[in-house]
């Protein structure tokens, strides 16, 4: 159990430095801004409490808002995001329910399910930052293309680290 904790602690400081540090300057033409440290909450295992999902939302994106002085816009919509996980999780459940002990990735899932869970979630949540961020109606089509491009750009930046932690199967 502690080495589970570590672990995560781990991670979402690698991800809240390499967000900070790395893909807070990189703007695709002004247009394109990649947020992978919302990979963060897509991987945390089944059973974790929704009080503590929306913790670690709050915490994680009150640690990205302190790099990028935004006062709070990455704080709510990473809470929003955090709060809609268990609602998608619940709309995309198979048939059996989900498996005790196991992590939403393409390896447990199947890249199909991965792809669908991740896609909704990285919408909801760059839809609610890009529209809080803006908070124009004026520039309701400029602010939509931004998010799409984004979710775009944060989707294949998201498959690509499920895609290196792949680990086939040795079952024959």
């Amino acid at each position: 159990m502690i080495s589970i904790i570590v672990k995560q602690v781990v991670i979402f400081f690698i991800l809240v430095l390499f967000q900070g540090l790395i893909l807070n300057n990189i703007e695709l033409g002004g247009y394109i801004v990649p947020f992978l440290y919302i990979i963060f909450i897509l991987a945390l295992p089944f059973e974790t409490p929704k009080w503590l999902v929306l913790f670690l939302g709050f915490i994680l994106g009150l640690t990205i808002d302190s790099f990028t002085n935004t006062l709070g816009m990455h704080t709510s919509a990473t809470v929003f995001m955090a709060f809609c996980r268990a609602y998608v999780l619940k709309l995309i459940e198979p048939r059996g329910g989900y498996e005790f002990n196991t992590k939403p990735n393409v390896q447990m899932m199947g890249l199909s399910w991965y792809f669908l869970y991740a896609t909704v979630l990285v919408v909801l949540h760059h839809f609610f930052l890009f529209y809080i961020e803006s908070f124009k109606i004026s520039q309701f089509f400029y602010t939509f293309g931004r998010a799409i491009a984004s979710v775009f750009f944060t989707m294949v930046l998201v498959l690509t680290v499920q895609l290196f932690n792949y680990k086939p199967s040795t079952k024959e």
